[in-house]
């Protein structure tokens, strides 16, 4: 572990600690760190992928999206947007 000192909006830190709970803020923030890395480098293959082989076609893209259920943003079609 490291121990590190941050400036956060209060807003989000009180948001944040309620959250928490027991489990406490250190446990939340380093989960959220967490998931966020893998967010991008999951971005970062996706791009790769796309400037390798092409982007997915849009025929391709309509059909997923017909079929993904309940899209929340963070079915197929955000891939676009990543």
């Amino acid at each position: 572990m490291a121990k590190v000192s941050l400036s956060l909006d209060q807003e989000l830190v009180d948001q944040a600690r309620a959250l928490a709970g027991a489990r406490g803020l250190s446990a939340l923030v380093n989960e959220a760190l967490r998931v966020q890395l893998q967010h991008e480098r999951v971005r970062r293959l996706l791009a790769e992928m796309d400037e390798e082989y092409g982007p997915v076609p849009e025929q391709v893209m309509e059909e997923v999206r017909r079929e993904w259920p309940e899209q929340r943003g963070a079915g197929p079609s955000s891939r676009r947007s990543a």
